[in-house]
């Protein structure tokens, strides 16, 4: 079947201008099906595997079908959601990319950036929003935001939405969208939770599945090497190891958690290699500023964690390196296809240790094939102890103390023994009589400020002392015993009766009043003459 060009998918003039700019001739086989179809006025769900262009797949229609019209103050014609920061950038470079030739208006609504910047764009007008959704909804509350104007909504990367929690928000815009709108819906995978979001906000899509969910493309070489170990400071020598044979142009490696993110950049710097950082707890400007050093060349390596696995488009990426295994199969995918785009070369290296081997399980089990190793593959024996491991839940037990040089082996071979709670002695079993004839031991002495004083005694049990008192002749028991006479409590005023009036001080006592004013006497007088 031969492949159409951009010029048979119905698109523009200016688009198609735009298109040869860029240096771009063929179409990608999503842009191919989802193009001619979102041009129409169609809802389109796309399912593709990361890299294939699912963002011009979008772009490139919004900006025929935005060629009329106008927007107004706070009304957006079209609205995209991205679930992450660098995505909406990433999706507002490529409109300012492919629309160079249209006089669109684009506001890019996202965390760490100043509300008053925002909302002057806003208030101009914009033909395109790009949002997360938390950011949206906050402008959207505040009163400062009108939805009922959008046009064409777009839900890019649906499946990480629902990774990071964002459904529930996904469903509120919806909700808040003019019923007559043009949706286009992209994902990777298709959940079941994602295929329930479909069938409650698509009308009638035009479903185009280029390749299955969650498949890695043909350009990737993917290698593994074991790890015998579970400490970090190993890893991270077969991790320099690695580096050092492999021709890296730039790489990004692939970290679980921040923490880890953190460490991995230091050993790194320490060890002479050109690299910088990016996770979730870093600042939008220092997250921008960071990403724009590495796609210029002025950072090579670049160690993250999952924020940058899904949809960020970095061209040329040589090496994809996972320090860490990925908790889920699916964003293994994801971290692999920052490599290997656009019909490129790329190669991902994975460090497995024994506490990953169901991870790994699971990753072969997705790609329908066992995987190739670097050096020597785990044994059996590893596999089956692999399996009976709790994930990465013993990371911590035997990680290595952060004081230590890097390179230098500590002196144990293991975890650190792990501290044994004291247990309090066992008292001596008492004699059988004991119970009921108790032995009165000497107090104890309590030594305060050097001095030696006896402590306070105990009180006897109450049982105790009353058999001593009947036990003298002549004792009643019903006169000794107190009568208490316990005080009637009124009942609560209920708010339908009236408060009682408040008790008035004698004032003969204490202030008497006047001679010869008689009952007419002011407060201050009667308050400043006293008796005496």
């Amino acid at each position: 079947m031969q492949t159409p060009t951009f010029a048979e998918l119905g698109l523009s003039a200016k688009v198609q201008a735009a298109i040869e700019a860029a240096g771009y001739s063929e179409p990608t086989p999503i842009q191919a099906q989802a193009i001619p179809v979102a041009v129409t006025g169609q809802d389109v769900l796309g399912i593709a595997q990361t890299g294939t262009g699912k963002t011009a797949g979008f772009v490139l229609p919004m900006l025929v079908r935005l060629e009329t019209g106008r927007a107004r103050a706070r009304m957006p014609r079209s609205l995209i959601l991205a679930p992450t920061r660098e995505l909406a950038d990433q999706v507002a470079q490529s409109f300012k990319k492919y629309g160079v030739n249209h006089r669109l208006t684009v506001a890019l609504l996202i965390g760490g950036v100043s509300f008053d910047e925002q909302l002057k764009i806003l208030d101009r007008g914009a033909d395109v929003l790009i949002a997360t959704p938390g950011r949206l909804l906050d402008h959207f509350q505040r009163g400062k935001l009108l939805l009922n104007g959008v046009e064409i909504l777009v839900i890019d990367e649906a499946d990480r939405m629902l990774d990071m929690g964002f459904i529930p928000d996904i469903e509120k815009i919806c909700r808040l969208l003019p019923p007559r709108r043009q949706t286009l819906f992209f994902s990777a995978t298709m959940p079941p939770e994602i295929q329930r979001l479909v069938d409650t906000f698509l009308k009638d899509p035009a479903r185009i599945e280029v390749t299955p969910p969650a498949t890695v493309v043909n350009t990737i070489t993917q290698l593994f090497r074991y790890c015998g170990s579970t400490e970090d400071w190993e890893k991270r020598e077969m991790l320099r190891d690695l580096i050092r044979a492999e021709h890296v142009k730039n790489a990004i490696i692939f970290c679980n958690r921040k923490r880890d993110v953190a460490i991995l950049l230091k050993s790194l710097l320490k060890h002479g290699f050109n690299a910088g950082a990016l996770h979730g707890d870093m600042d939008q400007m220092s997250r921008m500023d960071m990403l724009a050093k590495f796609r210029d060349g002025t950072v090579t390596f670049l160690a993250a964690s999952d924020v940058a696995a899904r949809g960020l488009d970095i061209p040329d990426v040589s090496h994809i390196f996972n320090f860490d295994v990925p908790w889920q199969a699916d964003d293994y995918v994801h971290r692999i296809g920052r490599t290997g785009r656009a019909g490129k070369e790329g190669r991902s290296l994975t460090i497995v240790t024994p506490d990953d081997i169901k991870q790994l399980k699971d990753i072969e089990r997705m790609l329908g094939a066992p995987v190739t190793w670097i050096g020597d593959p785990p044994s059996a024996e590893d596999m089956a102890s692999g399996e009976r491991r709790r994930g990465r839940g013993r990371r911590g037990a035997g990680r290595r103390p952060e004081t230590r040089r890097e390179g230098k082996r500590p002196h144990h071979d293991g975890a650190p023994p792990a501290r044994s709670r004291k247990r309090r002695p066992e008292r001596p079993a008492a004699a059988a009589g004991a119970m009921h004839e108790p032995e009165r031991a000497s107090p104890p002495v309590h030594k305060k400020n050097g001095a030696d004083r006896p402590a306070r005694r105990t009180a006897r049990p109450a049982r105790e002392h009353q058999q001593e008192r009947s036990a003298h002749p002549g004792h009643d028991e019903a006169a000794a015993k107190p009568q208490r006479q316990r005080r009637e409590r009124k009942p609560p005023r209920q708010p339908w009766e009236p408060r009682e009036p408040r008790r008035e001080r004698d004032r003969d006592d204490r202030f008497p009043t006047p001679v010869g004013l008689g009952d007419h006497v002011p407060a201050f007088l009667r308050r400043t003459t006293r008796s005496g």
